[in-house]
């Protein structure tokens, strides 16, 4: 009886934004989310007062956090779970050093390539809001990571995996 072999796909997709890609060289601190709105799941972060917001216009490659993780919440929070954001005042899942999903929003991320996060509104690229990643260098519009490198190219969703290197703060 012959082998019957089947394909369901030849490309599977990166999974969720904020979701780890790759075990175990990562570190993943928990710190408070700080500000007035929520912060997505996948969104780079910086400190503010000693707690941890999504980064905006005025951010700088130093001060550079981490990632916002998607973790499993308690039982209490259970039905907030789809929101695929972490509250003002909730516990953050800081990715500090490992490989994590995000959403590029602009540009094709290529293995090695160098990851930006949008730090002004472009004309141009008018999908990626100011505090997204993005793999397109855009002068005065976006700011290089450099402890951070895109792992492959991005899903059909727009999911990309992003490699930090190095843990750059605490």
């Amino acid at each position: 009886m012959p082998l019957n072999p089947q394909i369901i796909g030849k490309d599977m997709p990166h999974g969720f934004a904020g979701c780890y890609a790759r075990q175990p060289d990562m570190i993943v601190e928990t710190r408070p989310a700080g500000g007035e709105t929520p912060i997505p799941f996948g969104a780079p972060l910086v400190y503010d007062d000693g707690a941890v917001v999504q980064a905006g216009a005025s951010f700088a490659a130093a001060n550079f956090v981490g990632v916002a993780g998607c973790e499993i919440k308690s039982a209490l929070t259970y039905l907030d779970q789809q929101a695929g954001q972490d509250a003002p005042g909730d516990a953050v899942s800081v990715f500090q050093r490992g490989s994590i999903n995000v959403k590029c929003y602009d540009g094709t991320p290529a293995l090695g390539g160098t990851v930006y996060v949008r730090t002004g509104t472009s004309e141009t690229y008018t999908t990626g809001e100011v505090g997204c990643f993005s793999a397109n260098n855009e002068s005065g519009k976006t700011v290089a990571l450099t402890n951070c490198q895109w792992g492959g190219p991005a899903d059909a969703n727009g999911i990309a995996e992003l490699v930090i290197l190095t843990k750059q703060n605490a």
